[in-house]
């Protein structure tokens, strides 16, 4: 399972909630899996959290509000709006 401090390697997809529109897809083409070490801060809170537990080969929704997203700035960048409030879903690739 996910620990704090593991090195985690997953795939990813990042979807603005109230829009549908996705920012961000490891599965997109081009991209690669996505390496983070989890429960550092390394990543933002609501994921760094939401992964804690998972098990290797599980796949994850998880709901992120703005407070633990991108916050009230968003990340127009990627068309997060704003005090948006995601929706990701996980899957657990490598945990080391």
């Amino acid at each position: 399972a996910v620990q704090r401090r593991n090195v985690v390697t997953v795939h990813a997809t990042g979807v603005v909630k109230g829009t549908g529109k996705a920012f961000w897809s490891t599965k997109d083409a081009g991209q690669q899996p996505f390496t983070y070490q989890a429960g550092v801060g390394s990543v933002i809170k609501g994921w760094d959290y939401g992964c804690l537990g998972m098990q290797l080969g599980e796949v994850r929704s998880i709901e992120i509000p703005a407070a633990e997203g991108y916050g009230q700035g968003g990340f127009p960048a990627w068309g997060i709006p704003p005090g948006g409030t995601l929706d990701f879903t996980i899957e657990v690739l490598k945990i080391n």
